[in-house]
């Protein structure tokens, strides 16, 4: 047995996206998921093409004797392909097309295999390329590895996949580490799909008793859903593991379970899959569905070609909801290792670990065991039990592909609780057992509250935890600062929320603004005792300090942070960067030792130690602490760097591999060196990265210039900003902190970089300081009139932040005026039209002043639409609608088909006006049909009231007051009372009228009389 590891180009057939959208997105208050829909400082992608290419890809593949997979890097290191040979099966859902959909944060995302997704959900870079390699393990074992530093919180994340020789698993590694000196809110959901029909069911562990919805906001009992869920009624009991059973698009999450596994099983196949992981650290048992309704075969259909319908099985790491959000301190590595296998014969699994797969069945006074195996176990005892008597014991050869089965007769009076099976190897040990569940009652926990608003909460303490919440979570429309500033308007000098929101002013680029709330902080802690017992108000100050420049204030603050244990490892590493910026390598080394020793994974240590070894000559160690550290993570691109300054000159070609021409990574190894005072490598390697770049990304040239200012090259520094200025700005959209600093600089040491003013105006837009922006991005115009999309920017925050509707207009029409190709800006600029009360006429007018740009978006052509049926001219907008495939966005489904709906009625109602009711029949009874091209299918439950209505009415016109009847009775049906619609099933508020108007029907009909 081996295993084979290797990389080719693969052949794909493959539905294109369109050009990355240029403007920057700020989407403050967009939800996504649960949690905040934020995609700066990422692009967003909104068309996905029609056509289906041949497209070239770069896989890796894996294999042994029982299991072939493959992966794509180049799509965000996803599984495309994991195949059973044994079973000759795939064991995950293989989608044998790429056709994204517009699901993911920033807009495509495909279905099938297994996608891992952090530090959101879905993963900002799901369909992005990350680094990538392969690596041989001396146990004869082969793994595929896949890197990325994420760019929105600067985390790194790797996944290594191995196939061992004799295993019939997939083994992930996965490490997430913090290069950040802040706390980063995480979760990790790997996300397998599998194939489904009318047989399949998931299989959660037996001690699941309820799941809830994301965020908590709803629950429902498990397996059997006995009351409304999703807004589907499941009495009095409907099995909700089968898929047959959920007609609507519907998310569960298992409550809390004392069991490693979660899986799915094909009943008609007799096989399945099966996740295994360490239960106490991956809680996160996920069932997710489109639904097996129109709807749901909509989003089959926009989502593959020919592979039909998937459900996804979601494991989740440090979660176990969504969102759900664990920390990483600063400098703090995270690792963990799941597997996924196939299974086959056993049915719904009871207990599962890496090595063994159980089942124990009762069928009345029999009882059934079935047991397969990941691996090869000779001669394994099977054993069952009631109390310390052993009923039967059998010995079987477990190897892939085998399942053990026996029966075994039982006195059907004893409490089956009382039974214990177990399988265990040649030599005793136990691979697998289990003991049934006793039987008990379990309460249905509350759904969640939201948070109070902060005037209502009683106490700092609560004030605190929820914004930090909100902060952990993300949350898209909470704003955690007004819980801090309200829990400072009580007690100005509380510790926590002084620290809070110096730390959300830091993140934001304020560093003097931060700076005073940790004083604050740490004037209180130290009220009663010097000796603080938490020492984050220090570290953070020290933080602050440094991004002033106030070195030795820091170096102090730094050093009495580290008498607390918690910030020993953070805080000797900033220690350590400040005296080698002082050339004290000696006392650096000592001191990068001392966070070490708290901190062994704290890579970016690590390179600093190798960098200092270089400086000091000693070259041996070095080298030799650069293989270590590389044994660590081979993806320390600073070692790679390293290697190659110290001489090894195919070290550099190593790196150009690892890192490829990804020019944020080559930026943030060099601002690790800046960091430290050794500008020049900054510089070298960033020039590196720029020699790989095709166009100049300029946020590269102005750390660049920012580096030779600092090395007290300031002429040369001038020069590399003003070409910084002569660079195309499209994509640039600047958020680590340090852009702050590089950005400030450019402006001071050249005035009129009228670019740079209109980076830094991005950076303080997302970071929400609205104030700074405008400011920026008018000095911006000023230097130069001609860049519209700085002029659109200004629009949006005069707009939305001055509430200026003047001159939001003057600046978006100036904008539009300058690009008249750009089809978002036209977009925008129609949304303003509608905001400013514009008639129908006019905007109607603009549209088709500018038939290519409405053709390039979905959002035009369908707002074309509307407006044509504001003008009556509903067969104009039926035939629009009819003429384009549309992509909605996951979530934003139901504009289309009210859209297609709306002309439709509109055109039955013209018919019934001309007294040609069989006509208006028809068009109605189209209405409830929808056609491929909406890209949407109709939801179960939809409210179809109006249409009902109408129908009635049809048919009281050619005097079928029968049908007439059976119409009314169905549109007077619905809720009675008005309600906000939030979801895209909620009954629309105008369903009222006709429900109203229907009864006033059916009272004249059967009765006689009417109001």
């Amino acid at each position: 047995m081996e295993v084979k590891a290797w990389s080719e180009t693969v052949v794909i057939p493959t539905y294109e996206i369109g050009v990355p959208e240029k403007n920057p997105m700020f989407l403050e208050k967009r939800v996504y998921q649960g949690s905040s829909g934020k995609v700066y400082p990422y692009p967003v992608i909104e068309k996905i093409k029609d056509e289906k290419i041949d497209k070239e890809w770069s896989a890796c593949f894996l294999e042994n004797s029982f299991l072939k997979i493959m992966i794509l890097p180049e799509l965000g290191g996803r599984v495309q392909m994991a195949y059973d040979k044994t079973k000759k099966r795939h064991f995950v859902y293989y989608n044998e097309v790429i056709k994204p959909a517009l699901v993911g944060l920033t807009g495509p995302w495909i279905s099938g295999g297994i996608e891992f997704n952090w530090p959101q959900h879905h993963r900002p870079s799901t369909y992005e390329p990350v680094d990538h390699m392969i690596e041989e393990n001396s146990d004869g074992s082969k793994t595929v590895w896949c890197s990325e530093i994420e760019r929105m919180s600067r985390t790194k994340g790797m996944a290594g996949f191995t196939l061992y020789p004799d295993k019939a698993y997939l083994e992930i590694n996965v490490k997430l580490y913090n290069r950040t000196a802040e706390p980063q809110s995480f979760l990790w959901w790997a996300n397998p799909a599998v194939a489904v029909n009318d047989a399949y069911q998931s299989v959660f562990p037996p001690d699941v008793n309820a799941v809830f919805d994301h965020g908590k906001r709803d629950v429902s009992e498990f397996p059997i859903a006995k009351g409304t869920y999703y807004k589907f009624d499941y009495s009095p009991g409907t099995d909700i593991s089968r898929y047959k059973n959920i007609p609507v698009p519907t998310s569960y999450m298992a409550i809390k379970s004392h069991y490693d596994f979660v899986g799915g099983y094909e009943n008609d196949t007799q096989a399945g899959l099966l996740h295994v992981a360490n239960h106490h650290i991956s809680p996160g048992k996920k069932q997710w569905t489109w639904g097996n309704g129109d709807f749901g075969k909509a989003w089959d259909r926009n989502l593959t070609d020919d592979n039909g319908p998937y459900i996804e099985l979601m494991c989740g790491v440090y979660t176990d909801n969504q969102p759900d959000f664990s920390w990483l301190m600063p400098y703090e590595e995270k690792s963990f290792t799941q597997y996924f296998m196939p299974y086959q014969d056993l049915g719904t699994v009871k207990n599962a670990s890496k090595d063994v797969l159980l089942n124990l069945e009762f069928r009345e006074n029999v009882a059934i065991i079935k047991a397969c195996s990941t691996g090869i176990f000779p001669n394994a005892a099977v054993r069952f039990a009631s109390g310390n008597e052993i009923l039967q014991e059998e010995k079987f050869d477990f190897t892939p592909g085998a399942t053990f089965r026996s029966e075994i007769d039982i006195d059907q009076k004893f409490d089956r609780s009382a039974y214990y099976v177990s399988v265990s190897s040649k030599d005793g040990k136990v691979l697998v057992d289990w003991k049934p569940e006793e039987k008990a009652h379990h309460t249905i926990p509350e759904p969640a509250r939201p948070v109070e608003e902060p005037k209502k909460i009683e106490t700092n303490e609560e004030l605190y935890l929820s914004g930090l919440h909100l902060e952990q979570y993300r949350h898209a429309t909470y704003d955690p600062v007004e819980y801090y500033k309200e829990a400072l308007e009580r007690d100005p000098n509380d510790i926590r929320s002084n620290n809070a929101l110096g730390l959300w002013f830091f993140r934001k680029g304020k560093f003097a603004e931060s700076q005073s709330y940790f004083e604050r902080a740490y004037l209180r802690q130290t009220e009663r005792n010097p000796n603080p017992f938490v020492g984050e108000p220090l570290f953070n100050l020290g933080l602050s300090l440094r991004y002033q420049r106030k070195e030795e204030e820091a170096y102090a603050a730094f050093y009495k942070a580290v008498w607390n244990a918690a910030y020993m490892d953070s805080g000797y590493f900033q220690i350590a960067r400040i005296e080698t910026m002082k050339g004290d390598w000696d006392l650096a080394l000592d001191t990068l030792d001392r966070s070490l020793v708290r901190n062994w994974h704290n890579h970016k240590a690590r390179h600093l130690k190798v960098a200092l070894f270089r400086k000091m000559g000693e070259f041996a160690k070095a080298k030799e602490s650069i293989e270590e550290s590389l044994g660590l993570d081979s993806f320390n691109f600073g070692l790679h760097f390293e290697d190659f300054l110290l001489g090894d000159v195919e070290a550099r070609d190593r790196l150009l591999r690892l890192m490829g021409n990804n020019i944020q990574n080559y930026i943030e190894i060099s601002l690790d060196y800046a960091w430290t005072g050794m500008y020049q490598e900054a510089i070298d390697l960033l020039d590196l990265g720029i020699s790989t770049q095709s166009a100049t990304y300029p946020m590269a040239l102005y750390y660049k210039a920012w580096f030779l200012s600092k090395s007290g090259k300031d002429t040369a520094a001038k020069e590399i900003v003003k070409r910084a200025e002569t660079c195309n700005p499209d994509y640039c959209f600047p958020n680590r902190i340090e852009a702050v600093l590089a950005l400030q600089f450019a402006l001071k040491v050249h005035t009129a970089s009228s670019k740079a003013s209109y980076y830094l105006g991005n950076f303080w837009y997302d970071a929400k300081q609205y104030k700074d922006a405008i400011g920026c991005w008018e000095l911006s115009v000023s230097q130069d009139s001609s860049f519209p999309t700085v002029h659109r920017n200004l629009a949006l925050a005069y707009y939305n932040k001055l509430g200026d509707p003047k001159k939001a207009f003057e600046s978006l029409k100036t904008a539009f005026d300058l690009d008249r190709t750009d089809a978002r800006v036209f977009m925008e600029l129609d949304q303003l039209h509608k905001r400013l009360n514009k008639s129908i006429t006019f905007r109607l007018g603009f549209f088709d002043e500018y038939p290519k740009l409405v053709d390039e978006r979905d959002d035009l052509y369908i707002e074309k639409a509307y407006l044509l049926i504001l003008n009556q001219r509903f067969l104009e907008a039926y035939n629009l609608i009819m003429k384009r495939k549309f992509h909605p966005w996951e979530g934003g489904e139901g504009k289309v088909v009210l859209a297609y709906r709306t002309c439709l009625i509109g055109l039955a109602r013209e018919a019934m006006g001309n007294e040609e009711f069989e006509g208006a029949i028809s068009w109605l009874e189209k209405a409830k049909e929808y056609p491929n091209n909406l890209g949407e299918g109709k939801l179960t439950g939809t409210h179809e009231n109006e249409i009902d209505y109408w129908l009635g009415a049809a048919h009281e016109g050619i005097g079928n007051t029968e049908k007439a009847i059976y119409y009314w009775e169905k549109a007077s049906n619905g809720v009675i009372e008005p309600a906000t619609t939030w979801f895209y099933n909620d009954q629309p508020p105008d369903a009222l009228l006709y429900q109203g108007l229907a009864f006033v029907k059916l009272q004249k009909s059967l009765f006689g009389f009417g109001y």
